[in-house]
This record gives structure tokens, sequence and C-alpha cells, in this order.
């Protein structure tokens, strides 16, 4: 299979999952609910302890794919930290500065990102009654100086090339934003790494199975603005949305770690094709299986699909961060997901050419 037809594989399965569970009015015997799972036990030295954790973990990416978790140990100061800097940001640099910070001068979408630069879901470029997305972002990736461990001095970037993609606010401009972007991204790169043993225990695999597939990972952040409702209407699953922070999608990478402020926003479409409200728990992660993931797993673990709406009066801010592996590993699906009665589903392909197809689907074609 030549790298164009794996590509354009990579591409269209994923458009299609999205376009089926929209379509979607399969019934579900079920309660939908997004689990709250507290992973402090699987700091413990005891693999029992670790493995209880992951059996949660489990029984939630082949249910809901979304899930809670607390106990996490980040620290509360970084994480009203990133989001201060996300007010900050967005509200004081001014237009002309953040537009020399756009995406369209980069190949790999990082920097500023204004609202009408991108569609999360591809499809929504042609539909017609596709309500304008609201939200304003910054987007970054890994780099060795973000790294607690220091990198291994791998990194390659989504084409493969040897590369730093990222592109920053000089410290005159916003001051201290490297510093507090530095120590939020440590910490919860910390945190995914150790998220990816509980969940390599949670397919049955040896604990560290992935370890040396994170050396140098694939790790894009995010922060993003949603203005306030000019209109604040209650969730009506009958009436079209008028203001979409944030269409109707799947995530592309493996997991996400999403970090929001107060005002609600995020909601997830349940298996009866109802849009549900995921307020946020307090000092809590918002965890989600991603499309590759799914995929590697052959279909196991469910990515779910998900949107923003800001229904409130209150701006609303968060910092998504898309934990992948390096982007130069081949990936296979996992060996505890294959067997005679269901062989694998996906052809093998490099982890960053999948995210970068996709990523390129958001964007208009030129």
């Amino acid at each position: 299979m030549s790298p164009s037809t794996t590509h354009s594989e990579a591409r269209q399965s994923a458009q299609e999952y999205l376009n089926a569970r929209l379509a979607s009015r399969a019934k579900s015997k079920r309660q939908f609910t997004v689990p709250e799972i507290d992973i402090s036990p699987s700091f413990s030295s005891s693999i029992e302890d670790r493995k209880a954790v992951a059996a949660q973990i489990h029984e939630a990416c082949v249910n809901s794919g979304f899930f809670h978790v607390t106990g996490h140990g980040v620290s509360d100061e970084t994480r009203q930290a990133v989001l201060t800097l996300a007010k900050r940001f967005f509200q004081t640099l001014s237009r002309e500065k953040k537009e020399a910070l756009h995406i369209k001068h980069s190949p790999y979408f990082r920097g500023y990102e204004p609202a009408d630069s991108s569609y999360v879901n591809p499809a929504d470029w042609t539909a017609q009654d596709a309500a304008p997305e609201t939200k304003e972002g910054f987007n970054w990736g890994y780099e060795a100086g973000l790294d607690p461990t220091g990198g291994d001095g791998q990194y390659r970037e989504l084409d493969g090339k040897a590369v730093n993609g990222n592109v920053w606010p000089s410290e005159e401009d916003v001051p201290g934003f490297y510093s507090t972007i530095k120590q939020y991204y440590g910490e919860i790169l910390s945190l995914a790494r150790h998220l990816f043993r509980l969940f390599a225990l949670s397919l049955n695999l040896p604990e560290d199975y992935f370890d040396d597939m994170m050396t140098h990972p694939g790790g894009i952040a995010r922060l993003l603005r949603y203005p306030a409702s000019s209109d604040p209407q209650p969730l009506d699953p009958n009436q079209a949305d008028k203001e979409i922070g944030l269409g109707a999608h799947s995530d592309y990478e493996c997991f996400t770690i999403l970090l929001c402020s107060t005002a609600p926003g995020l909601e997830i479409l349940s298996p009866d094709n109802v849009w549900v409200p995921t307020p946020a728990v307090e000092g809590s992660f918002v965890i989600n299986v991603a499309d590759f993931l799914m995929r590697w797993t052959n279909g196991m673990y469910q990515s779910t699909v998900h949107r923003v709406v800001n229904r409130t009066r209150e701006e609303r801010y968060s910092v998504p961060f898309f934990f992948s592996i390096n982007y130069d590993q081949m990936v296979e699906t996992l060996p505890s997901c294959v067997t005679p009665e269901n062989p694998s589903k996906y052809p093998p392909i490099r982890a960053g050419e999948y995210v970068l197809e996709r990523l390129r689907a958001t964007a208009p074609e030129t």
C-alpha cells in the first residue's frame, strides 16, 4: 500500500466514522454516563492497585469513551496559571501580533488560530447549514525544552522532519508565556505517560508496553477561548444551534487530557444520538479516547463524538492536550486486540502521518 493510499484511507475512515455516529439512531440499553475515576491508587507500588485503576479505565473506554480523573497529581497552581495565561493571551495581544503567529504560516498548524481558519469537522466546509465556529485558539506541540525528562534528542515532526515546528509570542508581548506553558506542559506530559501505562494494563499488555514509544512523543496542546453566547439558550436537541464553539468531531491522537474553566460547554454525543452536557468536576481532568487509539485497539476502545457550545454569558477557556506516541513510530493493531474471529481492520501507518492527514482535512482546500 502506497503512502498516498494510506493517507487517503486514514482521512476517509475517520470521516466515515464521524458521519455514521452523527447519523446513528441506535438505542442503547445502558444509561450514558461519564464516570469519575480517582487514579491516586495508580501511583502505588502495588501492581494490584494499578490494575484496579486500569480496570476502571477499561470499563470507561469500552462504554462512554470519556471519563474524569481526580487524584492526578497536577497542582491547582499550575492548572489555574495556564487558564489565566489563556485569558491574558486572547484579551491583550493585538490583532496584528496574533496575525504574525497565524497557523497559515506553519506547515504543522502551530500558532494562532482564528475562528474562521478551520472547521474541526471537514464536512462542514461544504455543508450549507453548518454554523460557523466561534472558538479562538493557540496551538503548540512537543519540544525537548518542555519535557521534564529532557527528551532523547530524536524528536521528529508530523512529517518526519527533525525540526521544531513551534512558534511563540515574544516575552515582551506576553510576559511569562513560555515559562507558564513549560510548567503546565511538563506536568501534563508526565501525567500522560503515567496514564498510558495504565492504558497498557487495561488492554492486557505489559505495563511498560508503550514506554519506548513515548521518548519523544507527539503532544499537541491548545489554548482555547469560546466567547460568551450572544443569545444564551438551554440545550434543545430538536433545534439547530446558531452558535457553535467547536463543531462535532472526534479527536485524532491516542487520548486527550482536557482542562477547562468553570463555564460549561462540552457536550458528548450519546449512543442514541443525543447531545449530553458534561459539566467539569472540580479539580479533575476530562479524558477521552481519540481516533488513533480506537484504530490501534481495532475498535475495542471507542472514540466518542463531542462538541463545544457555550450557552452562557461567560467566556469559556480550555486547554486540551492531545497525546500520541513518537511520531516516527509505525503502528499496527495491538496484539491483544486481534483474534482469528476479529482480524485487524486497519493497515499499518506512521503515527505522525496519521495526525497530519487529519489536521490537513480541517483546513480549506487550496
